[in-house]
């Protein structure tokens, strides 16, 4: 079990880690398993980052993000601009058929929107574009259409999150309700959460997983 000073700790080491992160612009509050973000960071790539560290530690139940972004005047650009190095990122990112995504930029927020047949493409353009510089947030709007007609199997999906070190399967309930996936059960964090989510879309015909995973953790008080 952990104490809210020790989760505290954790998850400031483990922005401590990321090399894109400076740990003195990123505050860290952590109570009864809730981590809140505060300070100011000149990139989006950078406050994905912390997000993503502070999601990673055990006995994480929730991240309020209170980050801010604050470009200099080399960083900063207009929506025009911006929109080009979005389409130019998708573009050069082998994992994104980008001529099936349309991009909206409004005061720097990027959306995304279109219809792709694997999950994996759909976070993967949502990537390229958080790393072009002057993106203030990103909307992933992607609808995933798979026209494979394959026979989803519960047991392919049950083996497949039994194979990944980052879970403990036992916790967790799968059920089929034609191509959408419905994951039931407890884990310890939310990376844990969203692993167990990504695993279940790696399933060939899978078009709508449902993540009902409840994050649960024992604290000291």
């Amino acid at each position: 079990m952990k104490s809210n000073e020790t989760l505290q700790k954790e998850v400031q080491d483990a922005i401590k880690w990321e090399p894109l992160l400076n740990a003195a612009e990123i505050g860290v509050i952590a109570k009864d398993g809730i981590v809140t973000l505060t300070g100011t960071v000149d990139s989006y790539a950078k406050k994905r980052e912390a997000e993503s560290a502070a999601k990673n530690v055990a006995g994480v139940k929730a991240v309020a993000e209170k980050i801010d972004i604050q470009f200099g005047s080399f960083g900063k650009k207009d929506d025009t601009t911006i929109a080009k190095d979005v389409v130019n990122a998708l573009f050069l990112d082998w994992q994104v058929p980008n001529d099936k995504i349309k991009v909206k930029v409004e005061d720097a927020w990027v959306t995304l929107e279109g219809e792709l047949e694997w999950n994996y493409e759909k976070e993967a353009a949502k990537k390229a574009v958080s790393n072009v510089t002057s993106v203030k947030g990103v909307t992933n709007n992607i609808h995933i259409t798979s026209s494979i007609l394959h026979i989803i199997e519960l047991s392919d999906i049950e083996n497949a999150l039994e194979r990944s070190w980052a879970l403990d399967s036992s916790g967790i309930k799968v059920k089929l309700d034609g191509h959408k996936v419905v994951l039931n059960g407890t884990v310890e964090s939310i990376y844990q959460k969203e692993e167990a989510g990504r695993v279940a879309w790696n399933a060939p015909g899978v078009r709508t997983v449902e993540n009902n995973l409840h994050v649960d953790y024992d604290y000291t008080f």
